[in-house]
């Protein structure tokens, strides 16, 4: 039975360095079709959340003010650094899921990383894996 965030995160997730250009992180959520992507600095330790809204919002921004033309240039001029989010959550890996799936519900979060207790990475908690460990449990 599934009963800690271990049992039930992606464990070493899909991750960008602080220094990666916002074009890096566009093309890693286009390819790899992800949502959310933790930002961690050159020791692996988590320092911020790059949403799909926060990219939408960027993108949408840059088209307004220089057009569709200057996308891929303004990207590349531009750190994750600079607009990842810093205020978020994080879970461990031996919390319960019934505390952590009441923060999702409460909070309308998509995703929360996991790390240990120095906030090194270690994988990631999205709420399509709730999605899918409720099939699971209805099969």
């Amino acid at each position: 039975m599934l009963t800690t965030v271990a049992d039930l995160m992606t464990p070493d997730p899909l991750a960008v360095s602080k220094t990666n250009t916002l074009n890096d992180a566009h093309n890693l959520m286009r390819e790899k079709n992800i949502r959310h992507i933790p930002v961690i600095d050159d020791d692996g330790m988590l320092v911020g959340m790059l949403t799909q809204k926060i990219m939408i919002a960027k993108v949408m921004g840059i088209i307004a003010t220089y057009g569709t033309n200057a996308l891929e240039r303004k990207e590349k001029q531009q750190q994750v650094a600079e607009v990842m989010a810093t205020d978020f959550a994080s879970v461990q890996p031996q919390q319960s899921l019934q505390e952590v799936v009441r923060f999702f519900v409460d909070n309308r979060h998509g995703c929360m990383p996991v790390t240990d207790d120095n906030g090194k990475l270690l994988g990631i908690l999205t709420s399509s894996d709730f999605v899918r460990l409720a099939a699971a449990l209805l099969s």
